[in-house]
């Protein structure tokens, strides 16, 4: 089994999916590729939402892999100023920024794409999408996170702790294990309660934490209001073609009525002319009559004459 094989699912409809990771698991099986086929019938066929984003990933690749840059970055500056003391200066709010327009990008080609597949731009769908986007942010390049463009679910972003595990220490080496796909909010609630109680360190992971919060929400205020945008120019639309349509429909009808209206004519005329035909070929009928019946008369009258002269 090739990686392009796995990569060519999560590249089809989201329709298509199921039956097509079921066609593949058939052939590796019958391959004797087991497990491999094993693996390929556990993928889950992903929502309209998680789908979407796979396609932001093939698609849009140049802007995602910005999205995915700028999250490190600002990650990498996040962690810089939990460890350091004092204002932050301007590279988060640089980072910040960065990471906010990534998103911008990717998410004004949300609509579009999932009209193009026939899914409707409904603003739960784009938040989710918009959340998930954001969460991907998050996690950044790194090998531990969810990987982008086999996705099959929407995803959360990572808590503090795993977080904070994600970041290179001054040695080099990441700290603690890589966190899990989906990290539960009980979790991320017991993590924060069993770490240590530095009021300025606790002030800054708010301040991020909120700060990240505030990009997400804002992200997935803007794909609700361009999917808003969309719904409307489409129903701008359909109220336009409609319009065209009812006077399409009663042009037709006048037409129609013309057309009855001439018919009923025609077919006066038409019966008119019947009976005049029925009249004439009554006369013409009693005019061959009288013809028979005066050549009947002739020769009566001829052999009448032979007969007195002989």
């Amino acid at each position: 089994m090739s990686i392009s094989e796995i990569d060519a699912l999560f590249r089809l409809p989201v329709d298509e999916f199921t039956a097509a990771r079921n066609a593949l698991a058939a052939t590796l099986k019958k391959a004797g590729q087991a497990d491999a086929a094993a693996r390929v019938k556990a993928l889950a066929r992903p929502p309209v939402s998680a789908w979407a984003v796979n396609q932001l990933y093939w698609r849009h690749r140049k802007a995602f892999d910005a999205l995915l840059a700028a999250g490190d970055r600002l990650r990498r500056v996040q962690a810089t100023s939990l460890r350091a003391a004092g204002p932050r200066g301007d590279g988060l709010r640089e980072a910040m920024e960065a990471r906010r327009e990534a998103l911008a990008e990717l998410t004004t080609h949300v609509g579009a794409l999932l009209e193009a597949a026939g899914h409707a731009a409904s603003p739960d769908t784009t938040r989710r999408i918009a959340t998930t986007l954001d969460a991907l942010a998050t996690w950044g390049g790194g090998t531990d996170g969810p990987q982008p463009g086999r996705l099959t679910d929407d995803v959360e972003a990572p808590g503090f702790e795993a977080l904070t595990s994600l970041v290179k220490g001054r040695g080099g080496r990441a700290r603690g294990a890589g966190p899990s796909r989906v990290i539960p909010f009980a979790q991320r609630e017991a993590q924060r309660a069993a770490r240590p109680r530095d009021p300025a360190a606790e002030k800054r992971r708010r301040d991020a934490e909120r700060a990240a919060q505030r990009a997400a929400r804002a992200a997935a205020v803007r794909a609700a209001e361009r999917a808003l945008g969309e719904a409307r120019k489409t129903a701008a639309r359909a109220e336009a073609a409609l319009k065209q349509a009812a006077a399409r429909a009663k042009t037709a009808e006048r037409k129609k009525e013309a057309l009855s209206g001439q018919m009923e004519k025609v077919a006066a005329e038409a019966d008119r002319a019947r009976q005049q035909a029925r009249r004439v070929a009554a006369a013409a009928e009693e005019a061959a009559q009288a013809v028979a019946d005066a050549e009947r008369a002739l020769e009566e009258a001829r052999r009448a004459r032979h007969a007195v002269r002989g």
